[in-house]
C-alpha cells in the first residue's frame, strides 16, 4: 500500500450525526428510517459503480482462493488419511463442510445490519476471554500438534483464539469511533485496546500460538493508525509491545530455534528447519506450471502439515509460479478492495471494521506465504479461505462477510 494511501487513511476522518448531534437510525442506504420503504430499495439497487466493482473484487477474490483450496486440501491431505485408517475423502468432505458453513457465515454477516453487531462489542471478547481460559481445563480443552488451542467433543472443534480476531475488530472499531476526536488519546483508545490485547496475547501465547497473537497485533495497531493516534505515541506503544512480544517468542528455548532457524534452514534441515526446507523443495519442484493437482511429491509425507500451514508450498507444488502468483494476486485483490472500501465509508463504525478485517487477511496471507518461502518465521497459521481448517476458514469467512456488506451498503 502506497504512502499516500496510508495518509489519506489517517487524515479521513468522516464527521457523522452521531458525532455531532442527536443520533438517526440509519436504513441500508444510508438514509434515515423515515425514508419511504420503496425509495429505500431502489437506492440500495442504484450502487455506485465503484461500490459494485470493489463487492465483485472482494467476492472474486475469495471465490477464486477457495477454489483453488478445495482440490489442493484433497490432494495434499488422501495419503496420510489412508495411512491413518481414514477414507482418503475424510479431510476433504470435512473441509467441504467447513466452507459450506463459512459460505452461511459470510452471507448472514453481510447481510446483517452492521448496528446490530455492535451491540455485541463488549459480550464477544469477554465470552472469547472466558474460552481461552477454558481450553486449558482438564477434559474440556483439546490438545493437538504440540499446543492446547480447541474445545469441543468428538469432530466438533472450535478454536477460540480465531474468534478472538472477529471480536478485537468489532470491540476496536466501536471503541475508536466513540472516541477518536478524544484529546487524551492514551487514556480513551490505546489503554484499553493494549488491555484487550494483552490479556488475550497472554492466553493465546500460553496455548502457545505466536502466530494469532501477532495477528491482533497488527489488527489492533492498524487500527490505532488509522485513527490518527499520534504517530509518537503510537510507535511507542509498538516498540514496547515489541518487546515484550520478542522476550515472549524467544524465552522458550525450542521456539526460539523454530523462529531463528528460518535464517539458516538448510543448516537445521534435520530438525528445526526441516519444513522450511522441504517447503522450498516442493516449490522448486513445480517450476512454471507445477506438477497437476495430485501430482506433486507432497501427497506421500514429503511435507509435513501440507495441507494446514503449508498449503502455499502445495500450491506451488501442484500448480507451479503460475498458481503462486494466482494466490498472491487474489490476496492483492482483496486488500486492494478492502483498501478502496475503508476509505470511502462515512460512518467511522463501519470504516473501522473495513480497515480491521483488511489487515487481518492480509497480515495473516504475509506471514503465512513468508514463513512457507523462508522470508518469515513459521508461526504455525492457516493460509486465510485456502488452508483446511474449521475455525479458522468459518470465522475468516465471517470477517470477509462483513466488509462484502459495508460495500454493499455504501
Amino acid at each position: 500500500m502506497s504512502i499516500t494511501t496510508f495518509d489519506a487513511a489517517r487524515r479521513l476522518r468522516p464527521g457523522t450525526a452521531a458525532e455531532t448531534g442527536p443520533r438517526t437510525k440509519r436504513g441500508a442506504a444510508g438514509r434515515t428510517a423515515a425514508a419511504p420503504a420503496g425509495e429505500t430499495r431502489a437506492a440500495v439497487g442504484r450502487l455506485p459503480v465503484g461500490s459494485k466493482l470493489e463487492l465483485r473484487v472482494l467476492l472474486g477474490a475469495i471465490g477464486l482462493l477457495a477454489t483453488i483450496g478445495l482440490p489442493l486440501v484433497l490432494a495434499a491431505s488422501s495419503t496420510d488419511s489412508v495411512l491413518v485408517g481414514a477414507s482418503p475423502w475424510s479431510d476433504f468432505a470435512r473441509q467441504c463442510i467447513f466452507m459450506v458453513v463459512g459460505a452461511v457465515a459470510a452471507v448472514v454477516a453481510a447481510r446483517i445490519e452492521p448496528s446490530f453487531i455492535r451491540r455485541f462489542r463488549f459480550v464477544l471478547p469477554l465470552g472469547v476471554l472466558a474460552l481461552l481460559v477454558v481450553v486449558f481445563l482438564p477434559g474440556v480443552g483439546h490438545f493437538a500438534g504440540g499446543s492446547s488451542r480447541w474445545i469441543g467433543v468428538g469432530p466438533i472443534q472450535v478454536q477460540p483464539s480465531e474468534l478472538m480476531k472477529l471480536a478485537i475488530v468489532i470491540f476496536g472499531a466501536d471503541l475508536l469511533a466513540r472516541r477518536a476526536r478524544r484529546s487524551d488519546q492514551f487514556q480513551a483508545m490505546v489503554i484499553p485496546l493494549l488491555l484487550l490485547l494483552g490479556v488475550a496475547g497472554v492466553l493465546i501465547m500460553k496455548q502457545p500460538d505466536l502466530g494469532t497473537a501477532i495477528i491482533l497485533c497488527c489488527i489492533t495497531f492498524a487500527l490505532l493508525f488509522v485513527a490518527c493516534v499520534r504517530l509518537r505515541l503510537l510507535l511507542s506503544v509498538m516498540g514496547g509491545v515489541g518487546l515484550v512480544g520478542g522476550y515472549l517468542a524467544l524465552h522458550a528455548a525450542y521456539r526460539r530455534a523454530r523462529l531463528l532457524s528460518f535464517l539458516h534452514p538448510f543448516a537445521h534441515a534435520s530438525n528445526s528447519g526441516y519444513q522450511v526446507v522441504q517447503s522450498l523443495a516442493t516449490l522448486g519442484l513445480g517450476g512454471p506450471g507445477g506438477s497437476g493437482v495430485g501430482g506433486s511429491a507432497t501427497a506421500w509425507g514429503y511435507l509435513p502439515n501440507a495441507h494446514t500451514d503449508f498449503i502455499y508450498a502445495v500450491i506451488g507444488g501442484n500448480l507451479g509460479l503460475l498458481g503462486s502468483l494466482a494466490v498472491i494476486a487474489a490476496f492483492g485483490a482483496f486488500g486492494w478492495a478492502g483498501v478502496r472500501v475503508a476509505l470511502r465509508e462515512k460512518d467511522p463504525y463501519r470504516k473501522y471494521v473495513a480497515v480491521g478485517v483488511t489487515v487481518w487477511i492480509l497480515a495473516q496471507a504475509i506471514i503465512n506465504i513468508g514463513g512457507v518461502v523462508g522470508a518469515l518465521p513459521v508461526t504455525g497459521i492457516p493460509l486465510p479461505f485456502v488452508s483446511y481448517g474449521g475455525s479458522a476458514l468459518v470465522v475468516a469467512m465471517a470477517g470477509a462477510g462483513l466488509l462484502a456488506g459495508i460495500a454493499r451498503r455504501q
